[in-house]
C-alpha cells in the first residue's frame, strides 16, 4: 500500500535513483492502483504499466507484506486518498507491521491531501516510536508530476524536513517549508479552497452573463485584463469549459474533498468560515451528480442544467 523510497540501512539517501527516474517517480506514486489483496487481508500494491519502468531503474520488488517493506527501507512515501488510509497503512494494517518494522530514525513522507488535525495525531504517534513524519502534499497536476516540477508544501519538525528534502527535491522545483506537522496538509487544503471557490465564482458569473446575453469568451477576456483575473479565468474556463474539453486533469471528487478539509479545519479550530462551508456543499452536490472521478470542470455542466431546469419551472 506504500512504496518505500529512500535509504540503505546505513542511511545513505538513494536520491540518484530518483534522479534517474526524474518526474516519473512521483507519477508512479500517483498512478498506482492501491487496493486490498485476497491473501490474509493484506494490503497489496497493484502496479500499473509503470511497474516495469520502476523495476528497471530501482531494481524494485513488490513487498509481500508491510512487515517486509518496513524491514527493507529507511524511508516510505505515501500518496493515498485520505489521511485515514495513510494511518491504516502505517499504524493499523497487519497489526501495525509497517511502523513496527521501520528502523528508528526512518522517515515517512506523506504526499496525500489529508486532514491536518489527523496528520498531527499520526505524527505524534510515530514520533513515540522513533520515526519521523513529514506531510508534503503537491500542486501542479499531471504535467508537473511528469517533468518533476511540482510545488510541494512541507510540514514537519525541522530535522525531519531536512531529511526529507533530498527526496522531495527530485520531485519538485518549488519547495515551501510552511511550518510544523500538519501545516503542509493545511496549506494544500486552503489553497484548493481558494482555487475551488474561485472556479465556482467564475462559473456562476459566466452562467449569469450568458443568460443575460453576454458572450462568455468576451467575459473571460475582460476579466483577464481587469480585477476579476485569477487562475480560473486565465487557465481553466476558456480552455476547459467554453471549449467543451472538460479535461483539466483534476477530479471533481478530489477538489470537493480538499475544500471540505479546509471547511472542517476551520470548524476544528473555531474559525467562522461560511464561505468554505458553502463551497464544500456546492462542490459536494456537483460531485454526487457528476461523479467523483469526473473532471472538476464538469461541475459547470451540472450547475448549468440546474439553472435551466429552474428557469423552465
Amino acid at each position: 500500500m506504500a512504496m518505500g523510497v529512500g535509504a540503505t540501512r546505513g542511511g545513505q539517501w538513494v536520491t540518484d535513483v530518483i534522479a534517474n527516474l526524474g518526474g516519473a517517480a512521483v507519477t508512479a506514486f500517483t498512478t498506482m492502483n492501491f487496493g486490498t489483496g485476497a491473501t490474509s487481508g493484506s494490503y497489496v500494491c497493484k502496479f500499473t504499466g509503470l511497474l516495469q519502468k520502476i523495476r528497471f531503474f530501482l531494481s524494485a520488488q513488490a513487498a509481500t507484506s508491510l512487515a517486509v517493506l518496513g524491514k527493507s527501507v529507511d524511508a516510505v512515501v505515501t500518496m493515498l486518498p485520505t489521511g485515514k488510509e495513510v494511518r491504516a497503512c502505517l499504524i493499523e494494517s497487519e497489526g501495525g507491521a509497517l511502523a513496527a518494522n521501520l528502523p528508528r530514525g526512518a522517515i515517512v513522507i506523506d504526499m496525500s491531501s489529508a486532514d491536518p488535525v489527523g496528520t498531527r495525531r499520526t505524527q505524534a504517534e510515530l514520533a513515540k516510536r522513533g520515526l519521523s513524519f513529514v506531510d508534503a502534499p503537491v500542486s501542479g497536476g499531471v504535467p508537473r508530476a511528469t517533468d518533476g516540477t511540482l510545488a510541494i508544501m512541507i510540514g514537519g519538525e525541522p530535522a525531519a524536513v531536512a531529511a526529507a528534502r533530498p527526496v522531495l527535491e527530485k520531485m519538485g522545483t518549488r519547495l515551501f517549508e510552511v511550518g510544523g506537522p500538519g501545516n503542509g496538509h493545511a496549506m494544500k487544503a486552503l489553497n484548493n479552497f481558494v482555487a475551488g471557490t474561485g472556479f465556482i465564482a467564475v462559473a456562476e458569473a459566466v452562467l449569469i452573463g450568458k443568460r443575460f446575453g453576454l458572450d462568455p469568451t468576451v467575459m473571460i477576456d475582460v476579466m483577464n485584463v481587469s480585477t476579476g483575473k485569477n487562475f480560473n479565468t486565465e487557465h481553466v474556463v476558456k480552455q476547459q469549459v467554453i471549449s467543451g474539453a472538460f479535461a483539466s486533469g483534476f477530479a471533481l471528487g478530489l477538489l470537493a474533498k480538499d475544500v471540505k478539509i479546509a471547511a472542517d479545519l476551520a470548524g476544528a479550530i473555531d474559525v467562522e468560515s461560511p464561505l468554505s462551508r458553502m463551497s464544500a456543499a456546492l462542490l459536494g452536490e456537483a460531485r454526487d451528480a457528476v461523479g467523483f472521478a469526473k473532471d472538476h470542470t464538469l461541475a459547470y455542466t451540472f450547475w448549468e442544467q440546474r439553472d435551466k431546469k429552474a428557469a423552465a419551472e
